[in-house]
C-alpha cells in the first residue's frame, strides 16, 4: 500500500504528504485565520508556499504523517479547541472516551486524556490516510485502539461502535459533517457529538449539523456560525468560535472553564459574538 495522507489545511486547503514528503498543496480557500498567526510555524499570508512550510514544519517537529508521529501532549494549544474539550471532559469524568482520527492509524477509540490531546491538538481536517505501524503501536501502547490497523480507514460511525464494543458508554466522537452526525445520533443517542473542520459547510448542512450535534467548532464557514449562533446556549472565544448547542456540550464546556487557571471574561449576551478579526472570508 502507497504511504498517502490526505489531508485538509488551515481552511480547506487540500495538502497531500507522501513517505514524509508534501507532494501538493492546493490553492486557499481563504486568506487569513487568526488561529494560523499561532502556529509553532505561524502563516501570516495565504500562499500556498506558506502552507507547505507549516506541514513540512509539523513533519519536523512531530512527526505528522511519518513513523515518528508523536501521539501524546498534555499542553492546551487552545482554550476551547475540540480535543482540549474532549480531554478535560474525561480527565473530570464526564467522558470515558473519545472516537478521534489520526494520521497514520485512521479512526480510534482513546480514553488516555493525553493521547486525544496529542493526537486531535496537532491534527487538521484528515480525509486520507494511510497505516503506519510504528504509529498505530504508539498509540496502542498508550491505551488506544486502532479501527482498522491494515487500511487506517476513517469511519466514524463504525468507530462509536467499536467503542461501545470495547465497553465505553459515555463517549465523545468528531465529525466533519451531518451525514455522520445524523448517523451517529440516530444509533448511538447517548453520544456527545462534536462538529470540527466545519469550513465551507452549505446552509443546509449547517442547518442539519446544528439539529444533532452537542457542540460545533465553526471555524470559517460563514453558515454554520448563523445556524449554531442562533439557538446556541454558549460560545466559547469570538475570533473562532465554539458553540454548546446542548445542555451536555455547555456542561463540557464549562467544566473546561473550571479547570483553566486562566482568566476568564463570562457575560450574558446575545450570539453570536463576534470577535475583532475572524477568518477572513467567511465561506
Amino acid at each position: 500500500m502507497n504511504d498517502e495522507h490526505i489531508i485538509e489545511a488551515i481552511g480547506k486547503t487540500k495538502v497531500v504528504v507522501r513517505d514524509g514528503r508534501v507532494v501538493e498543496v492546493g490553492d486557499p480557500v481563504i486568506c487569513y485565520c487568526p488561529l494560523a498567526e499561532r502556529f509553532g510555524r505561524p502563516v501570516r499570508e495565504m500562499t500556498k508556499n506558506a502552507i507547505r512550510e507549516n506541514i513540512e514544519e509539523r513533519i519536523r517537529s512531530f512527526g505528522m504523517c511519518t513513523p515518528d508521529r508523536e501521539v501524546l501532549a498534555g499542553q492546551d494549544f487552545v482554550l476551547f479547541g475540540a480535543s482540549e474539550l474532549i480531554s478535560c471532559a474525561i480527565r473530570r469524568g464526564l467522558l470515558d472516551g473519545a472516537v478521534i482520527a489520526c494520521d497514520g492509524a485512521g479512526t480510534l477509540v482513546a480514553q488516555n486524556p493525553e493521547l486525544v490531546q496529542g493526537i486531535g491538538g496537532r491534527m487538521s481536517g484528515l480525509v486520507k490516510t494511510s497505516p503506519i505501524p510504528a504509529v498505530i503501536g504508539r498509540i496502542e501502547a498508550n491505551g488506544g485502539r486502532v479501527l482498522d490497523p491494515e487500511t487506517g480507514a476513517i469511519d466514524q460511525v463504525k468507530g462509536v461502535a467499536f467503542a461501545r464494543e470495547l465497553g465505553c458508554r459515555k463517549l465523545a466522537v468528531t465529525v466533519a459533517g451531518a451525514d455522520d452526525a445524523e448517523t451517529i445520533r440516530r444509533l448511538f443517542p447517548e453520544t456527545l457529538i462534536v462538529g470540527v473542520h466545519t469550513t465551507g459547510l452549505s446552509a443546509d448542512e449547517s442547518e442539519r449539523l446544528v439539529a444533532v450535534a452537542d457542540i460545533v467548532t465553526v471555524c470559517a464557514s460563514r453558515h454554520l456560525r448563523e445556524a449554531a449562533g442562533r439557538v446556541a446556549l454558549l460560545q466559547g472565544g469570538a475570533a473562532i468560535p465554539v458553540f454548546a448547542l446542548t445542555r451536555e456540550g455547555k456542561d463540557v464546556i464549562l467544566e473546561k472553564i473550571r479547570e483553566t487557571d486562566s482568566p476568564i471574561f463570562i457575560k450574558g449576551e446575545r450570539l453570536p459574538v463576534a470577535g475583532k478579526r475572524g477568518p477572513e472570508p467567511l465561506i
